[in-house]
């Protein structure tokens, strides 16, 4: 079982994507998520950027465990 470059490079930015509409879909559900970035508060800012982080890895941690069983098999 051996991952190609591509294949980890696929599951870094399809991660990284999904996690952040996630993040900010769920902030701006939650009131977090204002229109301008200049109106938020810092509290605000940080929620936003940590919703993001944990979504992205969340994500990119499950494509890497679909591609290990896809690989195994």
């Amino acid at each position: 079982m051996t991952a190609t470059p591509l294949d980890i490079l696929m599951i870094l930015s399809l991660g990284i994507l999904a996690g952040t509409g996630t993040g900010l879909f769920i902030g701006f559900v939650a009131g977090k998520q204002k229109p301008d970035f200049t109106v938020m508060e810092k509290r605000d800012i940080a929620i936003n950027a940590l919703l993001i982080l944990v979504c992205s890895a969340i994500f990119c941690a499950v494509l890497a465990w679909y591609l290990f069983v896809y690989l195994v098999k």
